[in-house]
């Protein structure tokens, strides 16, 4: 009899054993996150900017690379609205303590897909307006572009040496109600350039 306790005991601790990894695997594969979260690889990069003094206005020219990936190109088919912001801040130097900021403007604009007319759609938010594309290395290209945003008024530039900083950020946008219960998004999911600093031209 006790023969039998003793295997029944070991029968019952290795049947626990199976449950609990089981219970384990199962719970790893639910959690993890689809492969898609993770997809839309490639940073912004500033490749070249400057600013010109257009009228008493600050201007700004720029050229940013937004690198294609499948992951882009797969969200943007999914439904997912993309979201390019760019950030712009002037700072003065300051000797013994940290830069002060003069101002810190920003532009937003979203990459959508429209899949009846399978065109890719770039929008501006201010001023509205949009502009549609074949494929997506042509939206990507007009996202890049940026010509004579007015960023600063040069009566409010003070004395002393000041400077542009600039930086692209991709994040994931709007999604739609069926997007929201079917796929797993981060909500602070973003890409971030570096900053591109150069001296603002008096």
């Amino acid at each position: 009899m006790r023969s039998l306790d003793k295997r029944g005991h070991r029968w019952l601790a290795g049947l626990r054993t199976a449950v609990a990894a089981w219970c384990a695997a199962v719970l790893v594969v639910t959690l993890a996150p689809p492969a898609r979260a993770e997809a839309l690889a490639g940073v912004p990069e500033v490749r070249s900017a400057f600013v010109s003094l257009v009228g008493g206005v600050y201007q700004l020219n720029a050229d940013i690379l937004y690198p294609t990936t499948e992951g882009t190109a797969a969200a943007l088919r999914d439904g997912v609205t993309l979201t390019y912001d760019l950030e712009l801040a002037v700072t003065r130097e300051r000797r013994w303590w940290v830069d002060a900021q003069i101002i810190a403007v920003g532009l937003r604009r979203e990459l959508s897909y429209h899949s009846v007319s399978e065109r890719y759609v770039v929008r501006d938010l201010r001023p509205e307006a949009e502009r549609s594309f074949a494929t997506l290395d042509e939206a990507l290209a007009d996202l890049g572009k940026v010509q004579a945003w007015p960023v600063l008024v040069a009566a409010q530039v003070p004395p002393g040496e000041c400077f542009v900083n600039l930086r692209a950020t991709v994040r994931r946008g709007r999604l739609t109600d069926a997007l929201r219960v079917l796929m797993f998004w981060s909500d602070d999911w973003q890409l971030e350039g570096e900053w591109y600093s150069w001296s603002l031209p008096r």
